[in-house]
């Protein structure tokens, strides 16, 4: 039994860091080396690119239609790239947006996004008879595939591979936040990682 369990195990690795591979077939949403961004940092061989996506061409490329920042949510963009010896554990990583004024914003789950903005309360009027075809329950403007779809999922980080997606965090934007990332050891060891603090300007 131990050969599929062994094939399991790598499915699910190669699964986790999907995300780091291959762009939209339309190439509107393209991702760049973790170095190439201006807000990056360097520690242990492991490089961390990020971007705050919200700007209106940024926006439209990975969400289409939707502006999450229009709804109180701000996406940045991490980029992972893994020039190390050793496979890198991120499953307790802790990525935090901390503000100017020192206040700490911690990544929403991408999960929990679309219901940030729940249905309406209930009416306490006598209900009415909707016509068909006009009314009915609005969809939540959040609950969109992109949202899920685009988050960072890697569970795992190989040597000599990448991995990217989006961060979530219940802020606005401001000149002068910094990206706060913890938690990152390496697989084989459990050697935490120094923390990463990345400006984003």
């Amino acid at each position: 039994m131990a050969a599929p369990r062994a094939a399991l195990a790598c499915l699910a690795l190669f699964s986790s860091i999907a995300t780091a591979y291959g762009a939209d077939k339309d190439g509107s949403f393209q991702v760049k080396p973790a170095a190439s961004y201006a807000s990056n940092a360097t520690i242990s061989s492991l490089t961390i690119g990020a971007e705050v996506y919200n700007t209106q061409q940024e926006v439209k490329s990975a969400f289409g239609k939707l502006d999450p920042n229009k709804h109180g949510v701000l996406p940045v963009l991490v980029v992972m790239q893994n020039d190390s010896s050793q496979t890198l554990r991120l499953q307790d990583m802790r990525v935090e947006y901390i503000r100017p004024d020192g206040r700490s914003v911690i990544a929403t789950p991408a999960a929990d996004v679309p219901y940030l903005h729940g249905p309406a309360k209930p009416r306490t009027a006598p209900p009415t008879y909707p016509i068909p075809g006009l009314g009915g329950r609005r969809k939540n403007p959040l609950d969109v595939w992109e949202i899920g779809g685009r988050a960072f999922s890697a569970r795992m980080l190989p040597a000599g591979e990448a991995a990217n997606g989006f961060f979530y965090f219940q802020t606005a934007d401001h000149r002068g936040a910094k990206l706060y990332i913890t938690g990152i050891s390496e697989a084989a060891t459990g050697q935490e990682l120094f923390y990463f603090e990345i400006p984003l300007d």
